[in-house]
């Protein structure tokens, strides 16, 4: 069930694919054009809080949000995706009320809201490709494309959502749903 690449889209990695930096993962498209795409990993949670990454924010302080891998481009660099009603204007519009932009204000208020169904997710650094680059990928078949669904993104435990979408495709990929991340350990 390919879908044309652009933002909004799940790249998910074939099994196939063997670089660790992309191995089993599920990289959500928030930007794709003629000048290269941006993405960030969503299924790679790290043992680090994001209270960690961003101690100089009094309002996270504490916070026990993890901080998640968002590739392997600019790690040092923190980036936030939201889902919510009110965003601000300066966000990165990706998909079904789901932008890319670092406004701690919104996570304050995700934060702070009682009953709120807004959420955050925080990415430490991102995943991008040149002009061309990601288009000649997916001519090897190193990623199977879909709609991308906030619900995996910021609901589902992030350990289950590659092999998940792989029950969902069919026969043909159900055997590799529980392949272990590193094939030499079955």
């Amino acid at each position: 069930m390919d879908v044309q690449l652009g933002k909004g889209v799940f790249l998910v990695a074939a099994p196939s694919l063997r670089d660790p930096n992309f191995r089993q993962s599920v990289v959500l498209l928030c930007e794709h054009g003629p000048e290269g795409a941006l993405g960030v990993v969503v299924n790679r949670p790290t043992a680090m809080s994001i209270s960690e990454a961003l101690p100089q924010v009094p309002i996270i302080e504490g916070a026990s949000h993890v901080l998640y891998a968002g590739g392997p481009v600019q790690t040092n660099q923190v980036m936030l995706l939201y889902r919510g009603e009110q965003l601000p204007e300066n966000a990165h519009h990706v998909f079904d009320g789901v932008c890319l932009g670092g406004d701690i204000g919104v996570v304050e208020r995700i934060l702070t809201g009682v009953g709120t169904k807004e959420s955050f997710r925080a990415y430490l650094g991102y995943s991008g490709w040149g002009p061309g680059q990601l288009e000649s990928e997916m001519k090897t078949g190193s990623w199977i494309t879909l709609p991308a669904d906030p619900t995996l993104v910021f609901e589902k435990d992030p350990a289950r959502i590659w092999g998940d979408i792989l029950l969902t495709l069919g026969d043909a990929y159900r055997h590799y749903a529980d392949m272990p991340f590193d094939p030499s350990c079955n």
